[in-house]
């Protein structure tokens, strides 16, 4: 059988629109049928339409997408997903907005798969360095806030135990968000900080 080309796409929420993305992976081009979309938060890999197309993808497919962060938003797991698409599947993977992420060989050799090993190691590193510097920079601000006698309403109220159960179950209108509300026993504030905090 030919080698088949698939694109995969992601978008946050339900209303957020996927147009662009389409529009790069059938120029690419990516055939419409082979074209995976999941509607959710890029926090992992539990999405059903990545998990189909995994299923689906052989050794010598191409995986398209249009940029790093509609894979995923955790470098962790992206770096595992890499490693088990192109070294365990063999499946090689062109990421459209990045050039040099592209593992398709050039000559016949491994250029293309290392550069795009590389490349996506030091993005890896990149991001990690800035969440910690997102952080430290967000304790110096809290602290000197502290100083200056600002309070910061109640940090202690732990997170509901079922939170992120009753989010997805908001998130897919099995529940109304008063409902949700309920469920958790906080407040509209509340929930949306932690839902945007968490990327739920």
């Amino acid at each position: 059988m030919p080698n088949k080309t698939y694109g995969y796409m992601r978008v946050s929420a339900k209303d957020q629109n996927e147009a662009r993305q389409k529009i790069a992976l059938r120029n690419f081009p990516v055939p419409e049928k082979n074209i995976y979309l999941d509607k959710q938060s890029g926090k992992d890999f539990n999405r059903p339409a990545y998990q189909q197309l995994i299923e689906k993808l052989q050794d010598g497919d191409v995986l398209v997408i249009h940029s790093m962060d509609r894979l995923g938003r955790n470098y962790e797991e992206i770096l595992e997903q890499w490693r088990v698409l192109t070294k365990a599947k063999h499946v090689d993977i062109v990421v459209l907005d990045m050039p040099l992420l592209d593992t398709r060989s050039r000559d016949g050799d491994l250029t293309g798969l290392f550069m795009a090993d590389l490349v996506l190691q030091i993005l890896a590193y990149v991001a990690q360095k800035e969440r910690e510097n997102i952080r430290k920079r967000q304790e110096e601000g809290i602290a000197a806030a502290k100083k200056r006698g600002i309070h910061f309403g109640n940090p202690g109220k732990p997170l509901p135990e079922d939170f992120e159960r009753v989010v997805r179950k908001w998130r897919t209108k099995e529940i109304k968000l008063p409902e949700a509300l309920e469920a958790l026993g906080v407040g509209r504030t509340y929930f949306f900080q932690h839902v945007k905090r968490l990327d739920l």
